[in-house]
């Protein structure tokens, strides 16, 4: 039953609980006292928000961050992540395989305040041995959800 409220709600975190009963052939309570558990579990971790920030007219500049670092002693890259997260700019952290450890997510006003983080905050950590900075320039497709707009033909049909 988990599994199914959690496919669910990945997807359409709004869906109205009587509804999502009804679609699993339960009762509302055990949805609600389900979904509460799994709260409390930290199997879900928040009900964000999808935000499309170029149709919003902010300017944000999102950037992916490829960091190789030596992990500690003892603590592998677990400490290090920690210290990544902690910063208020970061949105992601992920561990990841391949030439870099990790790839950190984030977003900021100006490429210049990316940037002042990288250089300033993330590459003087004791641990972190080299950055490669990638900045985002167009969202297509982002947590399952398509950001770009669908291609429209505007050709005229002939017939011959």
């Amino acid at each position: 039953m988990r599994e199914k409220i959690l496919s669910y709600i990945e997807h359409n975190s709004r869906i109205d609980l009587e509804d999502l009963a009804m679609m699993l052939g339960t009762e509302q309570a055990m949805i609600v006292n389900e979904l509460e558990a799994m709260e409390n579990e930290h199997i879900i971790c928040g009900y964000p928000t999808l935000i499309n920030w170029d149709k919003a007219s902010v300017e944000k500049v999102s950037a992916l961050i490829e960091v190789r670092v030596t992990p500690q002693r003892g603590m592998g890259f677990d400490k290090v992540a920690e210290r990544i997260y902690n910063y208020p700019e970061v949105d992601a952290v992920y561990l990841i395989s391949g030439s870099y450890d990790f790839m950190v997510s984030i977003e900021g006003h100006t490429l210049r305040e990316v940037a002042d983080f990288v250089s300033a905050k993330l590459s003087p950590l004791d641990s972190v041995l080299s950055t490669q900075t990638n900045f985002v320039l167009k969202k297509y497709k982002d947590h399952g959800i398509i950001m770009a707009e669908k291609h429209v033909d505007e050709r005229e049909k002939v017939s011959l």
